[in-house]
């Protein structure tokens, strides 16, 4: 899944993540490793942020500074029969990635987290809504 996103209006920090590769779990088998790929506040206006399925930080965490409103185009859409399912994760910095026997082959621990699986959050407010104009081509 490829996500395009803009900032409409107001100002939102964007934290987001690349999975390690190939894939590092914790001791528990509850946390994947990933590193990090942007951490940075966007303020409109601003220019478009292209997350890609591999690279880019396409888990991401959007928390608003200010009102703000976000504009994602995310293709192909969500589907979980296809392998696309939204899924929401907590951070935990990696103090523990020497403890766990991983090895860092680029940067420091400080470049990296644990991600944990949990629910959808019950303060998530998302409007999707269907594309319904012209053909866009390559």
């Amino acid at each position: 899944m490829t996500v395009f996103s803009k900032v409409l209006y107001g100002s939102l920090h964007v934290k987001a993540y690349d999975w390690v590769e190939p894939a590092v779990l914790s001791k528990n088998k509850d946390e994947r490793l990933a590193k990090f790929a942007v951490d940075k506040v966007l303020t409109a206006p601003c220019g478009t942020s292209v997350l890609y399925p591999n690279a880019g930080g396409n888990l991401h965490c959007f928390t608003a500074l200010t009102p703000c409103a976000v504009l994602d185009i995310l293709t192909p859409t969500y589907n979980e029969q296809a392998g696309r399912k939204c899924t929401y994760y907590h951070d935990y910095p990696d103090s523990t990635l020497s403890a766990s026997g991983a090895e860092v082959k680029d940067g420091g621990t400080d470049e990296y987290a644990w991600l944990s699986e949990i629910e959808t959050p019950e303060d998530l407010y998302m409007r999707p809504g269907q594309y319904t104009g012209p053909a866009i081509r390559e």
